[in-house]
């Protein structure tokens, strides 16, 4: 299986800026169902993520993003097999890894879908077990 990162990242991705308030971005979250928004700077490079467990903290509204987003990005490139996607995620315990070409985010990546794709190409063992001929002679 050589399924690439592009081929399950979800490439139109809500992004915000360090500056934004917390406010907003929790109504971004809201209005398109999201529970992660990268955080991008001036050429849509990744700076930071925001996830909705950072804003169950009471916060003020006006709180800009930058005080309580994650600066620590895992970014995967797009062409990379999902694989490298799969253990990034794994090694550092996070759900979603920001999927980049040349520097400047052109995806996500969530464990969802990795579970898809999983699931998408399940496996039927090809000899199932069968009783044991023992057992059968107890009968």
């Amino acid at each position: 299986m050589n399924v690439k990162i592009s081929d399950l990242m979800v490439s139109h991705v809500v992004t915000t800026t360090p500056h934004t308030t917390v406010g907003h971005v929790k109504g971004m979250m809201r209005n398109n169902d999201v529970r992660v928004i990268p955080v991008v700077g001036p050429e849509d490079e990744p700076v930071g993520v925001v996830s909705a467990s950072d804003l169950l903290e009471d916060l003020s509204d006006e709180t800009a993003v930058r005080q309580v987003m994650t600066e620590k990005v895992y970014t995967v490139p797009q062409y990379d097999d999902v694989h490298v996607a799969a253990r990034v995620m794994r090694n550092h315990r996070i759900h979603h890894v920001l999927v980049t070409h040349e520097g400047k985010l052109v995806g996500i990546l969530s464990s969802f879908d990795l579970l898809r794709l999983v699931e998408d190409h399940r496996f039927v063992m090809k000899n199932p077990p069968t009783q044991s001929k023992k057992k059968q002679k107890r009968q």
